[in-house]
């Protein structure tokens, strides 16, 4: 098996631990993947999400140190020196703390076996104008997007509305403050979200791109291990549901399913960055040409990664065997296995049955085992009686968060 530019040769192979870098369930599902194998596991703390701490299967939990890139490269170096943590593999579970680990990769790389490229490779994958033009050279599908530099570039743009401003790369923690992206339905309404979207960031990092149409029944993903761009185990899934259900944030209802004609322009995108790490490339089927269109690539775990063990294909205990230098058989995940945020997606299905989108029938067919938890597991329950009413202070601060807006 070829090492690849993530496993550094300053560390030594018999990695002994993890290091967690977020609490939140896509920590969670780390954390549970490699802690029921006997790995011991540290959580760092961040950005107020607490239900991986109270698992069963974290060895210890520290505190991320205040926004300050420096000053979070420091913490985390001494942390390997004074914990005798050197060769630990760091996971950083968000755009942010992966932008983080990728720009400092030099530095990181003599103290942790590290789970993403350096950035002059990941910036490929994480930068929406570099990946548009990667896609456009591979002739892969895409929806038409562009980058203005100015105000006055974006108001000449003609292209049919509906259409949404997103920023192009997340380099700041993520916020109640900043959305995912903002939609416009006409020229004055995107002028406006540009004003606003201006005020929360460089108006060169902003990309506009149209809408594509379709609900939950038209998302899908291509989930993969992958080493130097080949994938050594996948999933297909469809996320059905997601919060909210316009731009969502997060899924809260995913399967999987058998869907080749993902598979092909993902494996085509993974090849070209050779890509290797954990990896969701983002497709939405097109019903004006029936097409599959490349939205968005996640170099990280994603939220409903925990489905992969249902699947067949455990995808963090796999990485981990490949960072320790363990050769294994490709796989290939299974499909019909469903995957559930239960709380907030009882939220959105109200919403959706309100409005007419979604049957009491379907959801409750939905609710059908087996189902993965994406939080809650019976030989770890506690994180699972922690999130409802995490859950409920977080939906309230967008609702205020919203209003305010």
């Amino acid at each position: 098996m070829t090492k690849s530019s993530n496993l550094g040769p300053n560390v030594l192979a018999a990695t002994a631990g993890a290091l967690i870098m977020g609490a939140d369930y896509r920590g969670l599902g780390v954390v549970r993947s490699l802690g029921r194998r006997g790995i011991p596991v540290w959580v760092i703390k961040q950005g107020g999400h607490l239900v991986a701490t109270t698992s069963r299967y974290v060895s210890r939990n520290v505190s991320w140190p205040p926004k300050d890139d420096r000053r979070q490269i420091d913490f985390l170096i001494d942390l390997a020196a004074k914990h005798g943590l050197s060769g630990w593999v760091l996971f950083p579970t968000d755009d942010y703390a992966v932008t983080l680990v990728s720009r400092n990769y030099k530095a990181l790389a003599s103290h942790y076996r590290l789970t993403v490229p350096p950035w002059e490779e990941l910036r490929w994958a994480c930068d929406k104008r570099l990946l548009h033009h990667l896609a456009h050279d591979l002739g892969v599908q895409q929806p038409w997007a562009a980058s203005p530099n100015t105000r006055e570039e974006l108001a000449a743009l003609d292209h049919a509305f509906p259409l949404i401003l997103k920023p192009a790369l997340r380099l700041e923690p993520s916020s109640l403050a900043v959305p995912k992206a903002w939609r416009a339905d006409d020229r004055a309404s995107l002028l406006a979200r540009y004003d606003a979207a201006c005020r929360l960031m460089a108006p060169e990092n902003l990309i506009v791109q149209e809408v594509v149409p379709g609900g939950g029944e038209s998302q899908f993903s291509y989930a993969a291990l992958c080493q130097d761009g080949l994938p050594l185990a996948s999933i297909v899934a469809r996320r059905t549901r997601q919060y909210p259900m316009d731009f969502g944030q997060f899924s809260t209802y995913v399967e999987t399913v058998d869907e080749p004609q993902v598979i092909e322009p993902s494996v085509r995108l993974l090849k070209a960055l050779r890509f290797t790490g954990l990896v969701e490339v983002e497709f939405k089927k097109d019903p004006r040409d029936s097409q599959y269109k490349v939205i968005d690539i996640n170099p990280r775990v994603w939220g409903w990664h925990t489905l992969s063990k249902r699947c067949g294909v455990d995808f963090p205990y796999l990485f981990w065997r490949l960072l320790r230098g363990q050769s294994f058989s490709a796989l290939q995940g299974r499909a019909g296995q469903r995957w559930m945020h239960v709380s907030s997606d009882m939220s959105v299905a109200i919403r959706e049955i309100l409005g007419g989108r979604l049957s009491v029938r379907n959801y409750v067919r939905s609710l059908r085992s087996p189902l993965e938890s994406a939080i809650f597991a019976w030989d770890d329950p506690l994180p699972g009686l922690l999130d409802l009413p995490l859950f409920a202070g977080t939906l309230g601060k967008r609702v205020l968060q919203r209003r305010k807006t």
